[in-house]
């Protein structure tokens, strides 16, 4: 047989022999080389392919009610203002480090208006001082909230996706100026957000 005759294995072929693979280094205590062999970045997408079957949509609804909708409709409560910060960083899967927050104040302070249609501007103008402040923690009390109640409605591993997380970047300038971005993240497949009648 010639080297056009020759077939490629299969994709499941390729899977049996990962698998055989794998196997015969776990039985060898080699989960490192296995690790090694595939990546962290790797791993993280595994990771998230595994997950997606257990995580939900995220339904925003034209009146700003957070909904679960895989998980019987179950609605995400927080407070006006916990919904305007969760918006932002929806709004911005790159990443936002908190100390540039001032930044994205207008548009913070849009969603915050349109999530608290009854609260007054001049309340809402302080609340969002406190928030872009890097000496105040006010946007890190917010974070903690919203976390407690993604994890009261689900598992920890799920509720890491839909919480505001921390992301570190490494960055190198030349051979000597080294440094790290602190990003905030919500890890959330976006293709699993559904926002009814956005208008921000």
């Amino acid at each position: 047989m010639n080297s056009q005759e020759q077939t490629h294995p299969s994709a499941n072929e390729l899977a049996s022999q990962l698998r055989n693979a794998v196997a015969k280094l776990q039985e060898m205590g080699r989960t490192d080389l296995v690790l090694h062999a595939l990546g962290v970045p790797l791993l993280e997408e595994l990771r998230i392919e595994a997950a997606r079957g257990r995580l939900s949509q995220l339904v925003i609804t034209p009146d700003y009610r957070f909904v679960l909708s895989d998980y019987g409709g179950r609605e995400v409560e927080l407070q006006p203002v916990h919904k305007a910060v969760y918006l932002l960083f929806l709004a911005h899967p790159e990443g936002i480090e908190f100390k540039r927050l001032g930044d994205y104040r207008e548009e913070l302070t849009r969603y915050y208006m349109a999530t608290a249609r009854l609260l007054d501007k001049a309340k809402i103008e302080e609340s969002v001082d406190h928030l872009v402040n890097p000496l105040d923690n006010a946007i890190n009390e917010k974070c903690s909230r919203i976390k407690q109640v993604f994890s009261k409605l689900m598992d920890e591993y799920s509720a890491s996706y839909y919480i505001i997380s921390g992301h570190t970047t490494k960055h190198v300038a030349g051979s000597s100026r080294v440094w790290f971005e602190r990003l905030k993240v919500i890890t959330l497949p976006r293709e699993l957000v559904v926002w009814q009648g956005r208008q921000l």
